[in-house]
């Protein structure tokens, strides 16, 4: 369910929606109040004159600061209502508490015009002003089109300059795209016929590496041709790309024997021919050999949608019906969904293609680049659905310890979908050490909406966000990040938590213990002084364990630091018992931001443990 909610709408409410309502207004007074606490906690820590919540909160809602900025960039024809922070807070929980009266009443108008006025207010209150983010994976998809656009060395340098401000720090740069790559090689057949005299992936190692960001080669794996991409080139729509020109029988093919799937615009390789992965792996190689890129991106790293029910399948390229002929004697073509043994022989046989391609590309150029970074941009549905329609079986990889981030394209034009998009996987068990980064896409979503879901992320035991794309990437955006997130005048450089997991895990739990030590010293509520005595004893244990492990790691530090945190992670609940009463989202947020840092230490163990331990 979305909600984009029409404010004059008077079309009835049911009780799922009327639910879903409220919940997502109380996660936003939630979110609104936990960037107020980091900024305030932080504030507090560095010794900043104001001192009182409520003196800073004045100071928050003054016209110079997040008053006039949201009210700007939300995007609500309601219009804006200049309050300060605790009466929006007011007025939004006595709205969510009065919704279900007013859905009952069967008011619906009234209860849509009072939802929006209050998530409009709410919007407002989020501190744009200040630095909020502690270190995190900040990605962004840095596209064709906009490579493209730039046009030379020092247009990229402005778009590099932009997002070094905006405090990304790591940068998926579209190398290879609709069979061509964005750099002359000596592997593939052509040049984007784009990009004329100069050498963009080389130019934008070079610019990242001077910003202290990342970049990584992304890369389109099984999408071998793209027929909006010969529009742009005057070709033949049905032209496959450069590659699959030069080499037809590499190509996939459909039931029907399409090799674009009817409704779809892209041709793709067969995963299953050896001569296509030993292609893709070469220029693989050739793009973390010769240039110094961080990290690899495999996208596309599946088959075309299909639909086997409605009759719609997709593989059949010569080498796949080969092999599985020779597995099985039946040749698949023949087959159908009804046939239910070798349908599932089939679909396995296909998903195993990308599996063990997956496996090649890790072990293969790791052995070349060591600290190579592997992602891959995947879909986040089911995983029975998804190994069905594309075969793409991620959670594979992830446990097998093929590829460092995962990277669901979980994009949704309004926070609660986005939400339902990512807490599965980001709740999910069956992803190992790998670290999730959920996809956030710029296109359509408002300024502050798209904030919206980056505070939710750093709610949520997650490292980090990647923004697609940079063709979306706005002024106003830039204005927020360079903010809350953009580069501060500082000796170190912030870690990056793929590349300096335990050097993160230990400022990000400082960070947790400055919100706890405002907390308590603001709030009013008689503590028992034994309890607190031992809540602090036991959480500067905690902090001891993870600095000397960041100093310098070790498999005996490893170990003294994930036994403290299991320890502190146990009693959490019961030594927050007052705040679970009064804020239990708040309480959630910590524990969340608990498992972030169990998951980097985890993650770190297996980055680290053919070297350092």
């Amino acid at each position: 369910m979305r909600l984009d909610v029409a404010p004059n709408s008077n079309e009835p409410i049911d009780n799922r929606q009327a639910i879903a309502l409220q919940q997502e207004l109380e996660n936003l007074i939630g979110r609104v109040e936990s960037a107020n606490l980091a900024v305030l906690a932080d504030a507090a820590n560095v010794g900043e004159t104001i001192s009182e919540e409520k003196q800073f909160s004045r100071d928050l809602n003054t016209p110079q600061s997040v008053k006039e900025q949201p009210t700007q960039l939300a995007s609500t024809k309601l219009g804006a209502l200049a309050i300060s922070k605790d009466q929006a807070l007011a007025q939004a929980r006595l709205i969510a508490k009065n919704l279900p009266q007013l859905i009952a009443q069967k008011n619906y108008a009234l209860a849509r015009q009072q939802w929006l006025a209050a998530k409009t207010s709410l919007w407002q209150q989020f501190p744009v002003d200040r630095k909020l983010a502690q270190p995190e994976i900040r990605a962004v998809w840095l596209d064709r089109g906009t490579i493209v656009r730039a046009g030379s060395k020092a247009g990229l340098a402005q778009i590099f300059d932009r997002l070094a401000q905006a405090g990304i720090n790591t940068v998926f740069f579209e190398t290879v795209n609709a069979g061509y790559t964005i750099y002359p090689s000596q592997v593939a057949k052509e040049q984007n016929p784009l990009i004329r005299g100069w050498n963009p992936l080389e130019e934008a190692v070079k610019l990242a590496h001077e910003r202290d960001m990342e970049l990584h080669a992304w890369v389109w794996t099984f999408a071998a041709g793209n027929q909006r991409h010969n529009e742009i080139l005057n070709l033949n729509p049905n032209y496959p790309g450069p590659v699959l020109a030069a080499h037809p029988d590499w190509a996939n093919y459909d039931n029907l024997g399409n090799m674009i799937p009817v409704g779809q615009s892209k041709p793709f390789f067969d995963p299953a021919n050896p001569e296509v992965r030993q292609y893709l792996l070469k220029l693989y190689e050739e793009i973390v050999t010769k240039y110094k890129v961080d990290g690899l991106q495999l996208d596309y790293i599946r088959y075309p949608f299909q639909d086997p029910s409605a009759g719609r399948t997709y593989g059949y390229g010569k080498a796949a019906r080969a092999q599985f002929q020779q597995l099985t004697g039946v040749d698949p073509v023949n087959i159908s969904p009804s046939q239910a043994d070798l349908w599932q022989k089939w679909t396995k046989f296909r998903t195993e293609q990308v599996d063990s391609f997956v496996a090649q590309v890790s072990q293969q150029l790791r052995q070349k680049q060591p600290n190579l970074i592997l992602s891959v941009a995947v879909f986040p549905m089911p995983e029975l659905e998804r190994i069905q329609k594309i075969q793409q079986n991620w959670e594979t990889w992830a446990r097998r310890g093929d590829v460092d981030l995962i990277v669901p394209m979980t994009y949704a034009l309004d926070t609660s979908r986005f939400q339902r998009l990512a807490q599965p996987w980001i709740a999910s068990k069956q992803l190992g050490a790998t670290l999730l980064v959920p996809g956030i896409r710029l296109l359509s979503l408002p300024t502050i909406g798209a904030f919206d879901q980056l505070q939710l992320v750093r709610d949520l035991p997650v490292s980090g966000y990647a923004l697609f794309a940079a063709e979306n990437f706005s002024n106003d955006l830039q204005k927020i990040f360079s903010s809350t997130q953009g580069r501060i005048q500082s000796t170190t450089s912030e870690p990056i938590p793929h590349r300096q997991p335990f050097q993160t895990a230990a400022i990000r739990y400082t960070a947790l213990q400055r919100e706890w030590k405002f907390v308590f010293q603001n709030d009013q509520r008689q503590r028992s002084s034994q309890k607190l005595s031992d809540f602090n004893n036991q959480a500067e244990v905690l902090r001891s364990a993870l600095n000397q492990l960041a100093a310098s790691p070790s498999a005996s530090k490893l170990v003294v630091a994930r036994a403290s945190l299991s320890r502190f992670q146990s009693q959490f609940r019961v030594l927050m018992s007052q705040e679970i009463k009064s804020n239990s989202y708040q309480v959630k947020v910590w524990e969340n931001r608990l498992v972030t840092i169990e998951r980097l230490l985890r993650y770190g163990e297996r980055r680290v443990q053919l070297r350092s331990l």
